[in-house]
């Protein structure tokens, strides 16, 4: 439609959250910044990996287990017992539709 490719968008998305997150370390907590640091000789610091994994949801079983995925994290992580429990999860919407955010919308649609 307006010519990006799915790597353009990775790599625009990746390059806006990781200034968004240095600048506020800088701000807040240049302890934590410096975990960041990195010696290449076109940058000082590193948010993400250079070979990030990215999956193209193709089909709705596969969106359907990336987002289970996704949702089970926080219970693997032992940060809730349920997927729902988890505030920064979309897990509640599709739990019970309580989108805490109100900026959720269901992939189906709905």
């Amino acid at each position: 439609m307006f010519g990006f490719t799915p790597s353009d968008i990775q790599a625009s998305f990746m390059k806006y959250t990781a200034q968004q997150l240095k600048r506020l370390l800088i701000k807040n907590d240049k302890t934590t910044l410096e975990q960041f640091k990195v010696d290449k000789y076109d940058r000082t610091y590193q948010v993400w990996k250079r070979e990030a994994l990215s999956v193209e949801l193709r089909t709705a079983a596969v969106f359907d287990q990336k987002l289970e995925y996704i949702h089970c994290n926080p219970v693997e992580a032992w940060l809730c017992v349920n997927p729902e429990n988890y505030y920064y999860s979309s897990a509640k919407f599709y739990h019970d539709g309580v989108d805490r955010f109100g900026i959720l919308t269901h992939f189906m649609g709905n």
